[in-house]
């Protein structure tokens, strides 16, 4: 259990300070909802994802890794829906030619892609059923999940990501990471089965809405609390490994849980719901390929060295592509 305590201003002199960081769900979340994702499939396809369970919830966080090795990764993550206008939803095109057509790829770019990325990877997952590419199945499931689970997040689909705007920064690694890491262990995350997408740029886009839809609530609720709550007790520090790092407070982080009355859990188990039904979807529209007895995957020697390459560059700290959203 991690000691959690309140710091007096000496002693933080020698402290050694660590900002507290989180891409997305943070790793925790990403790989919790690719986990539970897997217990959504269907008879057919459950067995050879239970088989490599690990992998897929190991590799949910390498889309968050690879922006310290690949240029433009990080729109990927995240679509600035309020760049769009008073009725935004109505200025977009769902579908990326129209969409380029309209604004320029390097708007589009600028701003995010989130819903069109997860359309792509869809294709993707696709061909490497068809192809019945083991690996690649396994690396496409994986990085699907976690782009998913990004759109599910209010703050990937607004400028103020962060609370720059509106004087809140932090609170993007807050919501998404903080938040479910303390509370996490209490969510139903009973969510039904998998279902096949009939129109997964429509059910893509509904994220996105939903997501958008929520992202006023998520900030006026902390800003709300931010004003009563002592700022002395506001912030604690934990103890994580060899650092201590700056968190918010446990009962500050409780208090703001309960003002968003169930809304991280209800996102995350949309998520856990929406990867799975586009891995089973994949997996329909790529013929139904046979994937009963196949067991645990030996993961391609290209592949291997690609995915220890994405994690030496995130080792080492520098961001490749420091365009876009930044959670610091």
């Amino acid at each position: 259990m991690r000691k959690t305590f309140f710091i007096s201003a000496i002693t933080l002199i020698l402290i050694v300070s660590v900002t507290y960081l989180a891409y997305a769900w943070g790793f925790f979340g990403h790989r919790l909802i690719n986990k539970m994702a897997v217990y959504t499939l269907p008879p057919e396809i459950i067995g050879f994802y239970k088989a490599n369970i690990e992998f897929i919830e190991e590799h949910a966080v390498d889309p968050d890794k690879r922006r310290y090795a690949v240029k433009n990764e990080a729109a990927r993550h995240y679509i600035d829906v309020d760049r769009y206008g008073d009725h935004p939803f109505d200025s977009l095109p769902k579908y990326w030619g129209l969409a380029v057509e309209k604004y320029t790829e390097d708007t589009l770019m600028a701003h995010g892609i989130v819903p069109w990325h997860i359309d792509r990877m869809l294709q993707r997952l696709t061909k490497a059923f068809a192809d019945k590419d083991y690996t690649k199945i396994l690396r496409n499931s994986a990085d699907l999940g976690h782009y998913i689970a990004d759109a599910h997040v209010p703050l990937h689909c607004t400028k103020n990501y962060n609370g720059q705007l509106t004087n809140q920064n932090g609170i993007h690694a807050f919501w998404e990471s903080r938040l479910p890491e303390l509370f996490s262990q209490d969510y139903d995350f009973f969510t039904g089965k998998a279902k096949y997408i009939d129109k997964p740029i429509d059910y893509i886009w509904n994220i996105v809405r939903a997501s958008y839809a929520a992202k006023d609530s998520v900030l006026l609720f902390e800003r709300m609390l931010n004003e009563k709550f002592p700022s002395d007790q506001k912030y604690s520090y934990e103890q994580r490994g060899a650092n201590m790092m700056k968190v918010y407070a446990y009962d500050y982080s409780e208090q703001y849980h309960k003002m968003l009355d169930g809304m991280v859990e209800r996102r995350m188990k949309e998520a856990i719901i929406s990867v799975g039904s586009f891995w089973y979807t994949a997996w329909v529209n790529a013929g139904m390929p046979n994937l009963k007895g196949i067991e645990k995957v030996t993961i391609s020697e290209e592949e291997k060295k690609e995915m220890e390459r994405e994690d030496k560059m995130w080792r080492t700290g520098k961001v490749l592509d420091s365009s876009g959203h930044s959670d610091e």
